[in-house]
């Protein structure tokens, strides 16, 4: 019997710091280590919640940035002490949905997306859409839906409501 298995060299996984893309990352530093595979983080701001402030000031922009480098490079440290030497991260700004599903996975030859499940209910995912939705009718390459923790147990604690793993500055 002959078994053929999927080999991923460059993973991307998308992180804002929802519960769901804890799971992602977590999932995917451990994929990438059985494949060999570059991981790519990707944190994009989306400028189109800047387009509703009156007095636009470009330091919120540098504060958002510094918060999210700061952020990336922790997730990078967690997977360098998790035994993954080969990740990197991205912050890219526009829009979640088109720079996750399309345009970073082309510029980079990514073969594999992993994506938390939408933390949005029904009635927003109606009205704005989810990113893990359009990543999973868009995309090119293949998609992992993460739904849960790295026991594969239930990703939320669904009677008490809280998460079941800590974040990179949970130690």
């Amino acid at each position: 019997m002959i078994f053929m298995l999927q080999q991923y060299s460059n993973i991307l996984v998308a992180v804002d710091g929802s519960y769901e893309a804890e799971l992602a990352f977590r999932k995917a530093v451990e994929v990438a280590k059985r494949n060999g595979a570059h991981l790519f983080l990707i944190h994009v701001i989306d400028t189109r919640a800047f387009q509703n402030v009156s007095s636009f000031d470009s330091a919120m922009v540098d504060q958002v940035t510094e918060t999210s480098k700061s952020t990336m490079e922790e997730y990078v440290k967690t997977a360098k002490d998790s035994g993954l030497d080969d990740v990197s991260y991205s912050i890219e700004y526009g829009a979640p949905k088109t720079i996750i599903g399309r345009d970073f996975p082309k510029e980079h030859n990514i073969d594999l997306i992993m994506i938390g499940a939408t933390g949005l209910n029904a009635v927003e995912r109606l009205l704005i859409g989810s990113v893990t939705e359009f990543v999973t009718r868009s995309s090119t390459c293949d998609v992992l839906v993460v739904r849960s923790d790295l026991d594969n147990k239930p990703a939320l604690d669904v009677v008490n409501k809280r998460s079941t793993i800590k974040g990179p500055k949970e130690k």
